[in-house]
């Protein structure tokens, strides 16, 4: 369809935003048990999220277990995953989070949130310079997760973006 807008992606991490670690014993774990927490993810946050003028994709190292394990819990459908190389201690010496680069390939110059728990400076830096498309690079405190006051800025910025 050309001269079709696309809409902003949003970026979702899991751990953090929709898992705040207060409420997880032991951060994380895994093996033959489930996950300990997901009981307590918050199932307004997906249809807060759908309601969104945005597409999308998990940003997590949960991966495509995100689709399977979290998404179900709180009213998401499939979504897409972003799949990750392995980590550059480049990044890591100058402060960029080890998903910075990854996700700026993936948006290929469109108009992106992402939504995390370890969003630096450096990474807000590194998108101005290299990311061509708006940006909004927002941290969730990981002791609380994902807020009302989260989804003002969200809207906020979304509603500047059209």
């Amino acid at each position: 369809m050309s001269g079709s807008i696309q809409r902003p992606l949003l970026f979702l991490d899991v751990d953090g935003p929709l898992l705040p670690f207060r409420a997880i014993p032991g951060r994380r774990w895994w093996g033959d048990q489930e996950y300990p927490g997901l009981s307590l993810l918050n199932p307004a946050h997906g249809p807060l999220l759908l309601a969104l003028p945005v597409d999308l994709v998990w940003a997590t190292a949960w991966e495509a277990d995100a689709n399977a394990l979290v998404g179900p819990r709180i009213g998401l459908p499939e979504l897409p995953v972003v799949l990750w190389p392995e980590g550059s201690e480049e990044d890591e010496r100058w402060g960029l989070h080890w998903k910075t680069r990854t996700l700026i390939s993936w948006a290929a110059g469109r108009a992106f949130v992402w939504l995390d728990d370890e969003i630096t400076e450096a990474d807000r830096e590194w998108v101005a310079a290299y990311h061509p498309g708006r940006a909004l690079l927002h941290r969730v405190d990981p002791f609380i997760g994902l807020t009302e006051a989260d989804l003002d800025v969200l809207a906020e910025w979304l509603r500047a973006e059209s």
